[in-house]
């Protein structure tokens, strides 16, 4: 290494030197706005909340030209006031007030409201004299209150001739609410209303009868339903005639990240099994992703499934995505075009035995209203070591073979009902019926539960048995191949009746 000599580090402070002595007037003008933009910058924290400083404001300021010279620019934009709390009141404000007798009587305020009086979601006709209304309410006001409703029908052609009845209503929720609760309200008047054709409006008025305030006796008036001329030709029609299909599916909410090959393998099952005459209602309340879309939109284009978006619904707080609202919406929305509506889950399998068919064994139960079905709860990681290789390649229900035999375990049960007696509907059966219930149909019908399997996008086979009979986690289980045995048999079904647009549907 070469040392500079003692002359030599002379000669470069010097220049050092020269360099910042030519260059002081910049330095001084460099230091001078860092100096005027931290005096501002401390300036502007002690200015009251109500000035503001915008970066379009600053932008004005930098890079302004003549035509920006006219008088309109500001440096500080005035945030206005909000408005204040008072104006939202009805009367003033109340004041604490000592009395006579030297006690002193505090005052309450209240401001806002906590939940709605009710929420509409749809109401339809039952019947020439009969509607029913479905919609959320707040659930303290009906677990500890006593709200009421009214229903009130408008004839077009003549408003002065209104009839009025006391609204029924239905909790059909059994207390699973949160902040609101799902009410059906039943609206049947004492003669038929707009029989003539003429149209007319069902006006609902929900009372809360001092609930929530017992102060006031609120009553909140709400077009329900608007109907034409036309729309009761169409209700008529529907009514005096055979239903269209023989079985319709009331979908649950489908929520969450579901997987596109399990909603696939449901769809073609249930579709073979239900027949040409069946149709699959799906709510989406943020279920149906792309993955799912194009799952659905084959069947979709051959008429079986319709598609409806309740993600709005999510606004308002209530059990499972609102889902009781949404059964009942679909139970009367779909009333008169299916002679039987099946109620269960996108994880759960309906099957028969092999010697009956889906006629023959709802035919038997014509003579109930309702009936539940049974549940066999299959395990949804297990399988065969034999598929351990090949699991990628099959079906969900065709590889997990495992079911639960625990027993002195209360199962939940599904169902089916005839539409045209039930007023109000729930998730695992209806309390609201005229007719007959039974839930003896062990040997008949039965479903197959793959409970969270549709909600996991990956390989289902977490764990490959090579036996009849084993214990996982506390829980027996037993090989149950049944629904194995039928899935070529779907499979087949599917390539018929829509190609191949689906085989590479992904977990």
């Amino acid at each position: 290494m070469v040392m500079n000599s003692p002359p030599e580090k002379d000669r470069d402070r010097k220049m050092l030197v020269g360099i910042v002595w030519n260059c002081a007037a910049e330095f001084k003008l460099l230091l001078t706005a860092l100096l005027l933009l931290c005096s501002l910058a401390t300036i502007f924290q002690f200015l009251s909340s109500r000035f503001s400083v915008f970066p379009s404001d600053i932008r004005h300021c930098l890079s302004g030209t003549p035509a920006d010279l006219s008088g309109n620019i500001t440096t500080l934009s005035v945030v206005p006031d909000p408005p204040p709390v008072q104006l939202l009141q009805k009367q003033e404000q109340k004041k604490d007030q000592l009395l006579e007798n030297g006690i002193i009587k505090r005052a309450f305020n209240p401001y806002g409201s906590a939940a709605y009086n009710f929420i509409l979601m749809s109401a339809y006709r039952g019947g020439v004299d009969t509607f029913a209304v479905m919609g959320l309410s707040s659930k303290p006001l009906h677990v500890f209150g006593n709200p009421s409703y009214q229903c009130q029908w408008i004839p077009d052609e003549d408003p002065n001739s209104n009839v009025t009845s006391v609204g029924q209503k239905i909790l059909t929720d059994w207390g699973y609410g949160r902040v609101y609760t799902v009410v059906v309200v039943n609206c049947t008047f004492l003669a038929p209303t707009g029989s003539n054709g003429k149209g007319g409006k069902l006006l609902l008025h929900a009372t809360t009868n001092g609930g929530g305030d017992g102060s006031f006796n609120t009553t909140d008036t709400i077009v329900v339903l608007n109907e034409t001329a036309e729309e009761f030709a169409n209700f008529t029609s529907q009514f005096n005639s055979q239903p269209k299909y023989d079985y319709l599916y009331c979908g649950s909410s489908l929520f969450g990240n579901l997987s596109p090959q399990r909603v696939r393998e449901w769809l073609a099952y249930h579709i073979k099994l239900l027949g040409s005459k069946s149709h699959f209602v799906i709510h989406d309340a943020g279920g149906v992703h792309d993955g799912v879309m194009e799952v659905l939109k084959p069947w979709m284009e051959k008429g079986f499934v319709t598609l409806q978006d309740i993600r709005e619904q999510e606004r308002f707080d209530g059990y499972y995505h609102n889902q009781f609202l949404i059964v009942n919406d679909c139970l009367h929305r779909y009333r008169f075009v299916a002679k039987w509506m099946l109620f269960f889950d996108v994880d759960e399998f309906i099957f028969m035995p092999k010697k009956s068919t889906i006629q023959s064994v709802f035919d038997s139960l014509l003579d109930y209203t309702q009936f539940t079905i049974e549940q066999m709860p299959m395990s949804n990681k297990l399988c065969l070591s034999q598929d351990a290789r090949t699991a990628f390649r099959k079906w969900g229900f065709e590889k997990l073979v495992y079911k639960d035999i625990k027993r002195g375990v209360r199962r939940d049960r599904k169902y089916a009902v005839q539409p045209r007696n039930v007023f109000a509907t729930g998730v695992h059966m209806s309390q609201n019926v005229i007719g007959k219930t039974t839930h003896k149909t062990e040997g008949r019908i039965k479903y197959f539960h793959y409970h969270g399997a549709i909600s996991e996008r990956r390989e289902p086979c977490r764990k490959f048995v090579n036996s009849t009979q084993v214990t996982v986690d506390g829980i027996p289980y037993v090989l149950d191949t049944t629904m194995r045995d039928i899935a070529g048999i779907v499979k087949r079904f599917e390539l018929k009746m829509i190609g191949t647009r689906l085989q590479r549907t992904r977990q």
